[in-house]
């Protein structure tokens, strides 16, 4: 399977072009979605922290930093594209913005430390580690914090997790995005 080249579409480092994962079979969201998603999350971006989860090229993640968050934590399971996120990092001058935890989700979210005003969740569609690592982001948000998540538009989130409220659902073809957030003062 040959993976698309995917670019940065905003920001500073609008153009430039993250490193492939040799091998890895990822979905990364398309520019078309992430262009739309960053103009739905607009000015909440600048100077925030973000998790991005499944990270997959790190698009969502570094796509942020470009945009004006202070700091990105990639988790993602597959070797190769863990390194290739390092990768992107360092040729973008973002490696002291940004780390890569290697891990497994839900189980991952143990080994992260601190509170994120942002948390991207892409995970593989129909993805069996998906809902349980949602229902545990509520505890990871800054109070009015943002969990971004992206599933095939025909899903419709049924499960509300203990802590967020969804807020908006934009679809876009085959994905869809889900705006949760967190509730004040739980």
């Amino acid at each position: 399977m040959s993976q698309a080249r995917v670019r940065v579409t905003g920001g500073s480092l609008r153009g430039f072009q993250l490193a492939e994962s040799g091998g890895a079979r990822l979905r990364p969201t398309s520019g078309r979605v992430r262009e739309a998603l960053f103009n739905v999350v607009g000015a909440r971006i600048e100077d925030a922290v973000v998790l991005d989860l499944f990270a997959g090229t790190g698009a969502l993640g570094i796509e942020a930093l470009s945009r004006g968050a202070s700091r990105a934590i990639f988790v993602e399971s597959h070797r190769p594209a863990s390194r290739a996120i390092v990768q992107s990092l360092a040729r973008a001058g973002l490696a002291d913005q940004g780390s890569v935890v290697r891990g497994t989700l839900p189980g991952a979210i143990e080994s992260l430390d601190g509170l994120f005003d942002i948390i991207f969740l892409d995970p593989p569609y129909d993805s069996a580690q998906a809902m349980p690592t949602l229902i545990r982001l509520g505890g990871l948000l800054t109070n009015g914090g943002l969990v971004v998540y992206e599933h095939r538009s025909r899903y419709n989130l049924v499960e509300r997790p203990v802590g967020l409220t969804l807020t908006d659902r934009r679809v876009y073809g085959d994905t869809a995005l889900a705006f949760l957030t967190a509730l004040e003062g739980e």
